[in-house]
Order: structure tokens, then C-alpha cells, then sequence
């Protein structure tokens, strides 16, 4: 499935249960909500998008925690599970999908190279789960891509949707 198909199926699948989804992104920059509100409709379930670049935007509108940011740095499982429960806590959101990584080509280091990305989702009512993939070092624009590509699998994944079944 393409980025797009793999939107309107979050979308729908969102639609569905009635609930409203935001999203919480930084090595992104605003990607996978530019995906989402790409889709005719999708005012109906996408509440807002929040592009947190800096620590002090991911301590201002998502409340991560500072200490969080010095103990384990902006691209971590910490830092990704605040951010994901800080965009349920600030939105009317149900959902809310987070991601921060190292999109390159530089930024990297051995123990967080290019190409590394933490995922957050956060659904109500449930525990914020976090995930890592690594990309390695194929360019920022393929890093990014597949970045959003996981990050609408996920969100489905988290709606006990498998991706089959889903057409534009």
C-alpha cells in the first residue's frame, strides 16, 4: 500500500470508531499529518499535528520532561512515550502517533546512528507503546518516508486493523 492508501485507511478505520487522532512529530517535521490532511474529509477525525523539532516544543506543547531529555536525549524510548501521552493530554485526541529519530545524513553517533527512529502510539485508555526501527543510512528523504509509512501502520495496527480490505 501506498502512504496515501495506508492514510485514508487510518482515516477510516478512525472514522469508524469515532475517534479523533493527532500527532506528535519531529524528524518528520510535519510529514505524516501532511499525509492525513492530504485526504478530502479528514477534518472529521485528524484534531491536530504537533511538529515538535526542538526539545524546548517537545517540552512546551507535549510536556516531556526535561529530565527525560538530559537522561536519555531527544531520540529515545523515553523521550517518544511522553511524547505520544503528550499529545492525548494536549488534543481531543484518542490517538496519537509520535516519532523522533536521526534522518541524517548527519546527527548520527554508534549508539544512535542514522537512520533510527523511536515510534510512540498512544491509544486511550491503553498503555503508550514504543517501538525502534532503523532505516540506515539510505538518504533523509527515504528515512522519512518510510518514517511516515510505519508510523500510519502502526496507528492501524494499534486500531486491531490488519491493512487489507482498505481501498481509496
Amino acid at each position: 500500500m501506498s502512504n496515501a492508501e495506508l492514510a485514508i485507511a487510518l482515516l477510516q478505520a478512525c472514522q469508524q470508531r469515532g475517534i479523533m487522532l493527532a500527532t506528535a512529530e519531529s524528524c518528520t517535521g510535519g510529514l505524516i499529518i501532511a499525509a492525513l490532511t492530504d485526504i478530502a474529509g479528514s477534518s472529521a477525525v485528524v484534531d491536530r499535528g504537533f511538529i515538535t523539532y526542538s526539545n524546548e516544543a517537545k517540552m512546551e506543547m507535549l510536556g516531556v520532561s526535561a529530565a527525560t531529555l538530559e537522561a536519555h536525549g531527544a531520540v529515545s524510548r523515553e523521550t517518544v512515550l511522553e511524547m505520544a501521552a503528550g499529545a492525548l493530554a494536549h488534543s481531543q485526541a484518542s490517538l496519537s502517533l509520535a516519532v523522533t529519530g536521526i534522518a541524517g545524513p548527519s546527527g548520527g553517533s554508534a549508539d544512535k546512528p542514522v537512520g533510527l527512529v523511536w515510534f510512540g502510539i498512544a491509544l486511550a485508555g491503553q498503555p503508550v507503546v514504543a517501538e525502534q526501527q532503523l532505516f540506515g543510512q539510505k538518504g533523509r528523504e527515504f528515512i522519512r518516508h518510510e518514517t511516515v509509512r510505519h508510523a500510519l501502520q502502526l496507528g492501524l495496527r494499534a486500531l486491531g486493523e490488519s491493512q487489507a480490505g482498505f481501498a481509496p
